[in-house]
């Protein structure tokens, strides 16, 4: 809190923060999958990834998902070496996919599809829960903070025996969210996977001066 008198007489300021956080559950899930595949030879092991991946989609698709929240991410191969380092025995093929579900319930048996289209070749690097629109409780927050800043306002001017007047001036002084908590099992088969949705959380802080007198 700041208080201070301007250079003309009786005009006053009372500068105070505000704080404050909206909540939601997630409704949007990022999988980032992908397939390793070895062969002897770099056709083979391109041929594999490629059907494996092609697969890993079709399974996407079946559970739903829709073309346009299906991207390839990446694809490559790099030669395997012997112990030493020397020798090229092999090479690994590789193929990432990242798939945006608009179903969270459905993560469990997409990820339980994925392990059945590219067997002992799939990943799992990463999954998100999102929301797919934050806007919305980035307002509640907002109004949350300004709340609290006029709260606290209230009670000071009257604890100080002052007039709480208008507004002089109003700044975000920042925003953040915090990441909702997931658990991946990953012993057993694929239909282990376990996603506690959680809550997404949207905070604001803002800055209020008022005028008192």
């Amino acid at each position: 809190m700041t208080g201070h008198s301007g250079s003309g007489g009786d005009a006053a300021f009372l500068e105070l923060t505000g704080s404050g956080t909206a909540s939601a559950a997630p409704d949007v899930v990022r999988v980032r999958a992908g397939v390793r595949c070895d062969a002897a030879d770099v056709s083979s092991a391109l041929a594999d990834a490629g059907s494996r991946a092609q697969a890993l989609a079709q399974a996407a698709r079946d559970h739903g998902v829709a073309d346009a929240d299906l991207r390839t991410t990446g694809t490559g191969v790099h030669p395997r070496h012997d112990r030493e380092g020397v020798a090229v025995v092999g090479y690994t093929a590789y193929q990432s996919l990242s798939v945006t579900v608009r179903d969270p319930a459905l993560v469990g048996s997409l990820v339980e599809a994925f392990a059945g289209a590219a067997g002992n070749a799939l990943t799992i690097d990463h999954i998100g829960l999102e929301l797919a629109d934050s806007a919305p409780l980035l307002t509640q927050a907002r109004e949350a903070a300004f709340a609290d800043a006029l709260g606290k306002a209230q009670q000071y001017a009257a604890l100080a025996g002052r007039t709480l007047g208008k507004v002089a001036r109003l700044s975000d002084v920042e925003r953040g969210g915090t990441q909702p908590r997931f658990a991946m099992m990953a012993a057993g088969k694929a239909a282990d996977l376990s996603v506690e949705l959680g809550e997404n959380s949207v905070t604001a802080t803002v800055a209020v001066r008022w005028e008192w007198t």
